[in-house]
Parts: structure tokens; C-alpha cells; sequence
């Protein structure tokens, strides 16, 4: 790319796509495409047909769709498949009607099979069944990676995916219902260091393990995939390390300054024991993580006391 390329952010508002163009800024790159919902509804086909053909961007990073925890995807479902499914369909086609160079597509762990090899590797997509509370979502994420596939076999694009692993960082949603495992915790533990509680609980028993990535790390490797590869579809991105929920939260707990008790309450399932990506592939590229965890969870929980002092959350 060329710090003159025009570059299309699509969700540019949300935690990935903010995160892209802030890093895009900071490189150098003066235009930089991006549009609210309220002036680009991705999920109107001519909207998106017209807005291509007028902005004609060169380069495409598809970071926008419908996201939530589990109460979300259980509640929702019907609202995750039709929208994901349409935005990216809207996107990924218009993008090879109007020849742009690059597109970079983001797709989400919840596509590998619920009972997988640890750690997962690329190649062991669609061999089992999808965790049935986030099926619909997975399989959204599913067709928006095969999407590009087909469309670089048939036509030769050249469109690219990423297989992020939980990712976490500014600007993450903190609503109480719909929002991601480490910003549920930021809240709920903050407001029991503000009310000055002694305890909080949490569902399960803490022992399950998950990757965390820190978003400006995700948006580094986008970038240098977008600068320096090609042809790339459904690649593995994460730091390639586990972290139990009780050790999470004993870092979030850290950061925050709570000194009460994390009561786990195991009468809640805990869901897949061990969730941890293979990155390999993408390490032998020459990309790797580097944001620790708390590092990660320090410049988010900044971010977090930022936006209540802003007045965009409620106090606690």
C-alpha cells in the first residue's frame, strides 16, 4: 500500500476498526475512508454498490458486524446470521465488481468445532460441530471466510482472513448483557471497588482457558499482512498462550485495585475447558504479539474510566 492508497475501514467505530485507523494515522496513510451506519448501511445492497462505485477504494479491511457475549448469541440469533451474513456478502462482492487490490476480512474463533485438537489449527476448521450458543455467529463468520476463498479460486482476487482469538482493548462494548468476557469483568468488578463490596461473583468455576489479544496488536498484524502478503485465507491470530478466567480476573483485579473476594459460583456451566489457537503460521511470517496481559488490561481499563468521566457510560 501507499500512504496515498485509499483505504475503506468498514466499522471503523467498533473496537477492531478504530483500532485500524488510529494505527493507519500513526503510519502515515491520508485516506482513510470510513462511514456511520447512518450514512452507509452495509446491510442495503445498492447503498454499498453506489458507495463503492463512487469512493472506489483500493483496499478493503471488513471489521464491522454484529457482535455480543453469550447472552447476546443465545438471544439474538436470528439477528447475528442475517446481519453478519449480509453485510459481508454486501462488501466482500462489491469489493471484486469495483477490482479493489486487497481485502482483509476478519472471522472469529467461535468457527472451530466445539470438541477440537488443542491448539487449533487452521486446518481442522469444519471438522465437528459449532458450540451451539454462538452457531449462528460462527457460521456467518464461516461464510464470510469462504467467501473470500471462492472469490480468490474463481476470479483471482486477492482477499484475504483473519481467525482472531478473544480479543479485548479500547473501546470494547461494556454493556451489561451484551458485552465480551474482559470488559463484563472491568465493569463488574469496578463497581464492586466503587460500592465497596466485599465480594464478586462470577459464573463457573474460573478454571476454563482462553487466548487474549490486545487489539492494537490485532490491527499491527492486519496491517502487516495488508502490507506484505497476499492470498492469505483463514489465518490464526492470537498471543498463543492461555489464561484460566480466575487468573483474568485476578489481573483485572489487580489493575483495578479490588481488594475483595472473586467468589466463583459453579452451579453455572463453564463451557469448552481449553479454547487456544496454533499461530505458527503466522509467526513464521515474522508477526507475533507483543502486548502482555496486563499491560493490555491497564491501557484498557484507562480507556474505561475515560469513557465514564466522559459521561458515554453510566457510573457504575
Amino acid at each position: 500500500m501507499q500512504k496515498d492508497s485509499s483505504i475503506y475501514v468498514a466499522g471503523h467505530t467498533g473496537m477492531v476498526g478504530s483500532a485500524l485507523v488510529r494505527l493507519l494515522k500513526k503510519k502515515g496513510y491520508i485516506n482513510i475512508i470510513t462511514r456511520s451506519r447512518e450514512d452507509l448501511d452495509l446491510l442495503d445492497q445498492k447503498a454499498v454498490q453506489e458507495f463503492f462505485a463512487t469512493q472506489n477504494p483500493e483496499y478493503v479491511f471488513m471489521a464491522a458486524g454484529k457482535q455480543g457475549g453469550i447472552y447476546a448469541n443465545t438471544t439474538y440469533r436470528a439477528d447475528f446470521i442475517y446481519e453478519n451474513t449480509m453485510m459481508q456478502a454486501n462488501v466482500i462482492h462489491q469489493s471484486f465488481l469495483s477490482e479493489v487490490r486487497k481485502l482483509l476480512f476478519f472471522a472469529c474463533s467461535c468457527i472451530y468445532p466445539k470438541i477440537c485438537t488443542q491448539p487449533m489449527r487452521e486446518e481442522d476448521i469444519l471438522g465437528g460441530h459449532l458450540e451451539p450458543t454462538n452457531e449462528p455467529f460462527a457460521l456467518a463468520k464461516l461464510t464470510g471466510m469462504k467467501m473470500c476463498e471462492a472469490y480468490n479460486r474463481q476470479y483471482g482476487t486477492d482477499f484475504m482472513s483473519l481467525i482472531p482469538t478473544n480479543i479485548y482493548g479500547p473501546t470494547t462494548r461494556y454493556a451489561n448483557m451484551n458485552s465480551l468476557v474482559v470488559p463484563s469483568l472491568i465493569r463488574r468488578i469496578h463497581k464492586a471497588k466503587e460500592t465497596g463490596s466485599s465480594k464478586v461473583e462470577l459464573w463457573g468455576s474460573g478454571k476454563p482457558s482462553r487466548d487474549f489479544l490486545f487489539v492494537d496488536d490485532l490491527a499491527k498484524a492486519s496491517l502487516f499482512l495488508m502490507e506484505e502478503y497476499g492470498g492469505t485465507v483463514g489465518l490464526n491470530i492470537g498471543t498463543g498462550k492461555e489464561y484460566s478466567i480466575a487468573e483474568l480476573a485476578g489481573t483485572i483485579k489487580k489493575v483495578i485495585g479490588f481488594e475483595g473476594e472473586i467468589y466463583y459460583n459453579s452451579t453455572y456451566p463453564d463451557g469448552v475447558d481449553h479454547k487456544l489457537q496454533d499461530t505458527s503460521k503466522i509467526n513464521s511470517l515474522g508477526w507475533s504479539a507483543k502486548t502482555d496481559l496486563e499491560s493490555g488490561i491497564k491501557q484498557t481499563y484507562k480507556n474505561y474510566l475515560d469513557l465514564l468521566k466522559q459521561g458515554h457510560l453510566s457510573a457504575i
